[in-house]
């Protein structure tokens, strides 16, 4: 399905947002997605179902110093 992640469009097999961060490997990165301009809490991941034309913001974060 197309999506558009992070301003580019996307194609991806993934139906949700946990098998998405797989696909893009960030699958164990602490991350920060905004679904269609809504930020999701990490407990509303594995229940968010992407769909056609979606628009996701994934942000990684760093610790550093």
């Amino acid at each position: 399905m197309k999506i558009t992640l992070n301003g580019a469009p996307t194609e991806v097999s993934a139906q949700t947002v946990p098998q998405l961060l797989h696909e893009i490997g960030l699958a164990e990165k602490p991350v920060i997605i905004e679904h269609n301009k809504v930020a999701l809490l990490k407990k509303e991941h594995p229940s968010t179902q992407l769909c056609e034309g979606d628009s996701l913001e994934v942000i990684t974060l760093a610790a550093g110093g």
